[in-house]
């Protein structure tokens, strides 16, 4: 399969970013965003002002509003669309006649509130058996839109189609892997983000190190313990796509959730931050999804279920750490 013309769906820093990526390898790419006003802008200013300032979009990238324009006889659909917004978008791909040949990757992070359910199965369920992949790893927006060493992962169960989309995004100065744990990259990806609230909730009290360690690898103990009660696979936890991209959230100036949780750390609420952000911290709504999941599956998760009730039920956060630390005594 040859793949020339490429749609991004989603005008956040992470979906410009990659549309940029993949025009400077020669593909022909579509940049849809969801406003017809912000489109406008952004075709006639070529700078992303409220996600990726700073960049330059290059002329050749197609940008509308459009739906139906953006994916007409494309070979590569990206989804770069927030989890809680994702299902709408797809309701309406199904009515503007969605190219069934094409090869979709979901690069965006969560889980639904409601069905609980993760990025990829929400795709399936509405588009059907689609050729679908994941793109995960600790891949900040801007440090690769400024070509700085990056490595991801494509996760999808196919061998042929990871190995073609590792082709398609691979440059010089990013770097991708390829594995067949879809659920585990998935998941990894997207619970991150909550211990990412934690570790900046530890930053916003004033902890040290010591804390902010302990949270990284008490968080990936219960993050693997999820993941693997589904059906993931233990290795990837400790991969790129896990530990890497924990890692990275979690002590990066640039993480939206490290710097919710430092905000609320400072006593500050939750739609007081959110007020003053522009784009989505996906790992506010992921919390009450982890939590929620977690209590199903009957996994124990303490971290998140502390973030839950720091976040939802406004819990103080000197006293979420008090109930972290003095809980039962145990074996690591």
């Amino acid at each position: 399969m040859k793949i020339n013309n490429v749609c991004v769906l989603g005008d956040g820093g992470w979906g410009t970013t990659l549309a940029i990526l993949l025009s400077q390898k020669n593909f022909r790419v579509t940049l849809w965003s969801a406003f017809a006003d912000y489109a406008s802008y952004l075709d006639d200013k070529r700078i992303n002002k409220k996600f990726l300032p700073g960049i330059r979009i290059p002329k050749d990238i197609e940008i509308t509003s459009d739906l139906k324009r953006a994916v007409r006889d494309k070979k590569l659909i990206v989804f770069a669309i927030p989890s809680q917004f994702l299902r709408s978008v797809l309701l309406k791909l199904k009515k503007t006649g969605f190219p069934k040949d094409a090869v979709c990757v979901s690069v965006a992070k969560g889980i639904e509130i409601g069905s609980l359910k993760r990025i990829s199965e929400i795709i399936l369920e509405n588009l059907g058996k689609v050729k679908l992949a994941v793109l995960s790893g600790p891949t900040i927006a801007h440090e690769v839109a400024l070509g700085k060493p990056t490595t991801a992962v494509i996760a999808c169960q196919d061998p042929g189609i990871r190995r073609l989309l590792q082709d398609v995004f691979m440059t010089g100065r990013f770097r991708v892997y390829t594995t067949g744990d879809v659920i585990g990259v998935e998941l990894a990806g997207s619970l991150k983000n909550v211990i990412a609230i934690a570790c900046g909730i530890s930053d916003g009290l004033g902890f040290g190190n010591n804390a902010k360690a302990a949270l990284l690898s008490r968080g990936l103990a219960e993050i693997s313990r999820l993941g693997e009660r589904i059906g993931a696979k233990h290795k990837t936890f400790s991969g790129i796509s896990g530990l890497g991209d924990l890692v990275t959230t979690c002590i990066s100036p640039y993480s939206r959730n490290r710097f919710v949780g430092e905000q609320v750390g400072k006593g500050k609420s939750l739609n007081e931050i959110k007020g003053h952000m522009q784009m989505v911290a996906e790992g506010v709504p992921t919390t009450k999804s982890a939590y929620l999941l977690s209590k199903k599956l009957k996994v124990e998760m303490p971290i998140t279920e502390q973030v839950y009730s720091v976040l939802y039920k406004n819990k103080s956060p000197l006293k979420a750490v008090k109930d972290l630390m003095t809980r039962e005594k145990k074996e690591e």
